[in-house]
């Protein structure tokens, strides 16, 4: 298992018990787990997690950092909806106007 990824398990599994994360902390489980890391891993992503909120991190996880997020398709997957739950109304799709060409004006640069 790569040194990082063990370090955001270790993370994940320390904030989902309340524990604050420290290094000392990560480096404890990952060694409880019998997984070699780095030294710098433990420090690396305590220091990144005392700026961050973790809830928004995990919240976010499919969010990139500058595009929108793509959302799925309707019958790509969505569960359908039960007797008790109200279906989420449809999108309408606004029509923009098309944009005039030359030809429409009446005039041609060939003509």
């Amino acid at each position: 298992m790569a040194s990082n990824l063990a370090c955001i398990y270790a993370a994940l599994l320390l904030h989902d018990e309340g524990i604050p994360i420290t290094a000392e902390k990560i480096a404890t489980v990952t060694k409880a787990a019998n997984i070699n890391v780095e030294p710098f891993w433990p420090s690396l992503f305590a220091k990144l997690l005392e700026m961050r909120n973790i809830e928004d991190l995990i919240s976010n996880v499919g969010a990139g950092g500058g595009g929108a997020a793509v959302a799925a398709a309707p019958g790509a997957g969505a569960a359908p909806a039960t007797a008790g739950e109200a279906a989420p109304p449809a999108e309408e799709k606004k029509e923009e106007p098309q944009e005039e060409s030359d030809d429409d004006m009446g005039f041609s640069l060939f003509d």
